[in-house]
């Protein structure tokens, strides 16, 4: 981390550890940590009280929202965008074009992809670009993503495809549609998508 920074991120309450690598110009949140090895690019925007894992890349041009978990071994692209709350687990991946090739530069045929509010993304996981994930929706461990995910939609397998629902909690909802943890209740909506009931 060049020095010159090192004030102005402390003053906000925001840790960096020596390793790390960031650029300029980068706007980092009150409370944001950002741990070993990590490299943030410039023209980067991460919100508040977010944890920047081990070997994670981010940028250049990427929003992070507020709160957000980013686990080690993560690479958010161009293109990639963070709202508040996501969780995304090590080693996860986010493609940024369709058909890459070494020999053939395609940076100007870059997808966006959007992870809405809260959701979940599982270790090892695959988000092909292009694609939006819902608010509060779930992408289990190894799954690979190749179109859009409902909101509040648990996904799971190669392609990935809807296995149930999941709450704003992050518990597995049954039949009544009723979250075991905080007892919050969800109802399907015209479109097949599921919401929360008040």
């Amino acid at each position: 981390m060049t020095d010159q920074l090192k004030p102005e991120f402390l003053a906000r309450g925001v840790s960096v550890h020596e390793s790390a690598y960031i650029d300029s110009p980068v706007t980092i949140g009150r409370g944001t940590r950002v741990w070993h090895f990590a490299h943030i690019l410039g023209g980067c925007t991460i919100g508040e009280n977010c944890s920047i894992g081990q070997n994670v890349v981010i940028g250049p041009d990427v929003t992070v929202g507020r709160d957000c978990k980013i686990q080690n071994n993560v690479s958010l692209y161009k293109g990639v965008e963070l709202e508040d709350g996501v969780f995304c687990g090590p080693s996860a991946v986010f493609t940024n074009v369709n058909n890459p090739r070494a020999e053939i530069r395609r940076m100007d045929e870059m997808r966006r992809t959007l992870v809405r509010r809260g959701a979940t993304i599982g270790a090892n996981a695959t988000i092909v670009c292009g694609h939006t994930l819902g608010p509060y929706s779930f992408i289990a461990a190894g799954a690979v993503v190749t179109n859009d995910v409902p909101a509040y939609a648990l996904v799971a397998g190669v392609p990935a495809r809807r296995i149930g629902w999941m709450s704003r909690a992050g518990a597995r909802l049954g039949d009544d549609l009723v979250c075991p943890i905080d007892g919050s209740r969800y109802r399907t909506s015209s479109d097949g998508s599921l919401e929360p009931v008040g």
